[in-house]
């Protein structure tokens, strides 16, 4: 359908309130956002020139809801139903987003962990129909005008990826992209972001995955990844030209790998509205975490002494988001990092080794420490009794490596230990709640990066919280929006984590639940966006609402007000048949 033959209107929140269409007929099936299937009224059956095309009965959107469940039933596999559900986003959002918001919990394990990163590795075999837009060196030059083509939907949330650091999977090449896709789509759940707002973007600078680049069916850009000033220059060309055509939306940077991670993130913190989920929202959320275990316990946050596994993106991601905690808290830089030991698979993380850049700041000086004295005493096990770890967290990738002696070496320093295995998928987990509370005979508070089935414990199933980015990216990025922040201040991830925090329920916490249930997305999503604006609107360097009238000179004490009636529903919207479209109508209005 061209992008002249309809036109979304807005109400004075930024919420769409209407389609006007100007199309008929087969065209206006072809639109996954104006596509209704059954559920088009006799009305607007007629409107549209659709007699005919159609069974004669109307579904109403929960008729549609409950057969698409019955066909997902059906399914053998969550793979089949993540190409079913992605399928269905692709000639229907609402009714996409509507089944999956039936079952949060259920569904997002189809969309996004763990069955996403099947559908990352096979990419290329799924591919059915273009998703958002795969930059690489042969059109990033042309990267402003193929952005420009999406000025009508008036995007609001891009998440872009390089491909190389997927999910524990490493490089996936173009495949990287469908994680783009599923973050989307929670933005969409959580935030309310309309899906017509979000925009994936792959930078497909190639690829070292050799099973990908010897696969002749292998849709990516056949060539070994770029890399130095080539690599940095290709993504600094891209950043400007989304800077010049989307100044005031969101950019997540996602599943960067390593030290491009923080490069990117920094060189381009002040540039455009963005930040770094894998290292920024992993820190958030295992900050959440954390907090949620200090209540239980009734211990402050200052007088824990933190281990992070895995000194990658997300776990050195974790490390700053500690530190900038411990530090308000009333700790010295030099105090907090103190107490945060990261180890690799190299073992602790000191500054007698060769480290890239973004190891080096919590790398441990031998010389400090006392009980350091060669490369054999920096094992996991060793670290964490000599320097009386109270709190562990997993990032490493490696299945099992939280043993039976690590963990109870654990509980040697503490009554009730922390440990936290967030690897994914499912399969990489350091260490399954169930030997954690086993090994620990339920003392250990415990939450997990992938979904785990709950522990029965003490004569009671007990929840095991999710340690999802879910909890924290979606309502940041509702809050920046409705603020009109300029920039993504670290101090708002701190924020976030605190709201999070906040909504584990009285009961929840007596069971040593460390996190609310997915189901509450939504909900938490909303305490977090109030919490980051209103941060935003006293620290950070903002204007008005972009993407609002009711923004404009509106008052901190209304921005609780504005996050909530910003946010899209997935409920199908009135559809307007217009008569003509003019080559000047835009798809938002002009006011914005």
């Amino acid at each position: 359908m061209p992008q002249n033959s309809y036109r979304f209107v807005y109400d004075p929140y930024g919420n769409t309130r209407e389609i006007e269409v100007f199309s008929r007929w087969l065209w206006v099936y072809e639109n996954q956002f104006i596509n209704k299937g059954t559920a088009f009224t006799q009305d607007e059956r007629e409107a549209f020139q659709l007699e005919g095309t159609l069974p004669p009965s109307v579904r109403t959107l929960a008729q549609q809801i409950e057969n698409c469940r019955e066909v997902l039933e059906k399914k053998e596999g969550d793979l089949e139903r993540f190409i079913y559900l992605r399928s269905l986003f692709d000639r229907n959002v609402t009714l996409a987003h509507a089944v999956i918001a039936s079952d949060i919990e259920r569904f997002m394990r189809i969309i996004y962990t763990p069955t996403v990163a099947e559908a990352c590795r096979n990419y290329s075999s799924l591919f059915r129909r273009a998703n958002g837009l795969h930059f690489f060196p042969g059109n990033i030059n042309k990267a402003e005008d193929i952005l420009r083509r999406f000025t009508s939907r008036q995007i609001r949330v891009a998440v872009v990826t390089d491909n190389q650091g997927i999910l524990g999977i490493g490089d996936q090449g173009a495949g990287g992209i469908a994680i783009c896709l599923g973050k989307l789509m929670l933005y969409t759940q959580g935030a309310g972001i309309a899906p017509w707002h979000c925009l994936p973007i792959s930078l497909d600078v190639g690829t070292d995955n050799a099973e990908l680049l010897n696969d002749p069916n292998y849709l990516g850009w056949w060539h070994p990844r770029l890399r130095g000033e080539e690599y940095l220059d290709f993504v600094r060309r891209f950043a400007k030209a989304f800077k010049a055509v989307f100044p005031n939306a969101l950019c997540q940077w996602e599943d960067f790998s390593k030290q491009n991670a923080f490069a990117i993130r920094d060189t381009h913190l002040h540039e455009l509205i963005s930040f770094n989920d894998d290292i920024q929202g992993t820190g958030a959320i295992a900050l959440a975490a954390v907090i949620t275990a200090m209540q239980i316990k009734r211990e402050a946050l200052e007088k824990q002494v933190y281990l992070v596994h895995g000194a990658g993106a997300g776990g050195v991601g974790i490390a700053e988001q500690l530190e900038a905690a411990l530090l308000e808290a009333g700790l010295s830089g030099e105090e907090a990092r103190a107490r945060i030991y990261t180890v690799d698979s190299r073992g602790l993380v000191t500054t007698e080794r060769d480290l890239e850049p973004y190891k080096q700041k919590f790398a441990k000086d031998p010389r400090v420490l006392g009980w350091y004295k060669n490369k054999g005493d920096g094992t996991l096990l060793n670290v964490i009794a000599k320097a009386r770890v109270t709190v562990l967290i997993g990032t490493s990738g490696q299945a099992g490596c939280f043993t039976r002696y690590i963990i109870q070496a654990m509980q040697g320093n503490s009554r009730r230990p922390v440990v936290l295995p967030l690897s994914n998928p499912t399969e990489k987990a350091e260490a399954t709640p169930e030997d954690i509370y086993k090994w620990t005979s339920g003392s250990a508070l415990v939450a997990t990066g992938s979904p785990f089935a709950p522990v029965s414990w003490g004569g009671a199933p007990i929840r095991i919280g999710q340690c999802n980015n879910v909890f924290v990216f979606p309502g940041v990025g509702l809050g920046v929006l409705a603020s009109g922040a300029r920039e993504v201040l670290p101090k708002f991830f701190t924020a976030a984590a605190k709201a999070v925090a906040a909504q584990v329920e009285t009961g929840d916490l007596r069971k040593g639940i460390l996190l609310p249930p997915v189901s509450a997305l939504r909900e938490v999503s909303l305490a977090v966006a109030r919490a980051v604006g209103e941060l935003a609107l006293r620290e950070g360097e903002v204007g008005p609402c972009r993407f609002s009238t009711y923004g404009h000179e509106y008052k901190p004490e209304r921005l609780a007000q504005l996050v909530e009636l910003m946010r899209w529903s997935p409920r199908y919207l009135p559809l307007v048949a217009k008569s003509s479209s003019p080559a000047t109508e835009l798809l938002f209005s002009s006011r914005i």
